[in-house]
């Protein structure tokens, strides 16, 4: 697979110099390239790798003088990440899958396919289940009952799908992704450890006495998704108690990431690797959480919201707040902070020495 330079121009919204005839076949670093491959160096720090590979053509940042590298042609964009993105795109073969649905496939006579989906073997549908146009599922993912899945989507290997999950248009889920799980809600007959703690804030030494058994509140919602919604491997996304869990528009949620019930996550939002939301919290728009943040159960975050990794947040969130720490507090107050515990082990050593010397004011130390 190989384009021609104007349509990877034109693909990245570049600017071209040089000549439009060469064709790129692939990208890579430029001290690994080969004479077809082109050259990713965007910032001055990776122009030296030019010579070392045997790249003719390179995307590159303003002002770079690209005839002096030894190129035969240069690409120039405003906002290389972006262009990344393009360029990413461009060269994406996706998943192998034939056309129409495998033999080995188990889908109930009552199920809709849409017109041109391609599914990969071992799947199994459940009744009454829509699958969009165009839809891609690679194989051995499970689809329940009533699940409706809209076009183009892309559903890769051993991702499950519950019961009366409704998702959106462009949807993808890569490997081992789950979707619409029951929710983690128990309760006892008595007041839990849980109650009693947060009533006293753990004040005692014995939050609860005797026996505690557990028992399940069944999971009778389910799990709404909007259009262009990635998730990640082994994510999880629970089903709402009674209401549905919801997650808006556009939001991109990484690998390992959970989603308890009856959470709405807004539009635009990016939940990185192994963040943790707990149930019926609502998360505003546009909002990021970086890798391994937890988020308490029946809160709200504001929209516009960025929380810097391994960040607790326990609290309420109000819009456009940049948040860090355990617990998460405003960042300029977790820096200082952070600078003040620094700096505790000198301050025990002055006080250490002014107390000696008050209890000693006759020696002149």
């Amino acid at each position: 697979m190989s384009f021609p330079l104007e349509q990877v121009a034109r693909a990245l919204s570049a600017r071209l110099e040089g000549d439009p005839s060469l064709t790129i076949a692939g990208a890579s670093e430029p001290a690994l390239c080969g004479p077809d491959d082109l050259a990713l160096a965007m910032d001055p720090k990776y122009a030296d790798g030019i010579p070392r590979g045997k790249a003719k053509v390179a995307l590159l940042w303003e002002g770079a003088d690209w005839q002096a590298m030894g190129l035969e042609a240069a690409l120039f964009v405003n906002r290389p990440r972006l262009a990344m993105a393009h360029l990413s795109k461009l060269f994406d073969r996706g998943p192998e899958i034939v056309d129409g649905v495998h033999p080995s496939c188990v889908i109930d006579p009552t199920a809709e396919i849409g017109l041109g989906a391609r599914i990969g073997p071992l799947t199994v549908i459940g009744a009454r289940a829509k699958i969009g146009p165009r839809a891609r599922i690679v194989g051995q993912a499970t689809i329940a009952e009533d699940a409706r899945i809209g076009a183009d989507a892309l559903i890769h290997s051993g991702v499950r799908i519950g019961a009366r999950v409704v998702i959106g248009d462009r949807f993808i889920a890569q490997p081992g992704a789950v979707i619409g799980g029951d929710s983690f809600a128990f309760v006892t007959p008595e007041k839990s450890s849980v109650e009693k703690v947060r009533e006293t804030l753990g004040e005692g030494d014995h939050v609860a006495e005797g026996e505690q058994h557990w028992t399940r509140i069944h999971t009778l919602g389910s799990v709404e998704i909007g259009d262009d919604v990635e998730v990640g491997s082994n994510a999880t996304i629970d089903r709402g108690t009674i209401r549905a869990t919801k997650v808006g528009r556009g939001t991109k949620i990484d690998n390992l990431v959970q989603i308890g019930h009856n959470v709405v996550v807004g539009e635009d939002c990016m939940l990185c690797s192994m963040v943790g939301v707990a149930g019926s919290t609502r998360i505003g728009n546009r909002v990021v959480l970086a890798g391994q943040v937890g988020v308490n159960d029946n809160i709200f975050i504001g929209d516009d919201v960025v929380a810097g990794g391994a960040a607790k947040i326990f609290t309420n969130v109000p819009a456009g707040r940049v948040i860090l720490g355990y617990p998460a507090v405003k960042m300029t107050t977790h820096v200082e902070t952070y600078k003040a515990l620094r700096r505790l082990p000198k301050l025990i050593a002055d006080v250490a020495a002014l107390k000696k010397a008050v209890s000693n004011p006759g020696r002149n130390d």
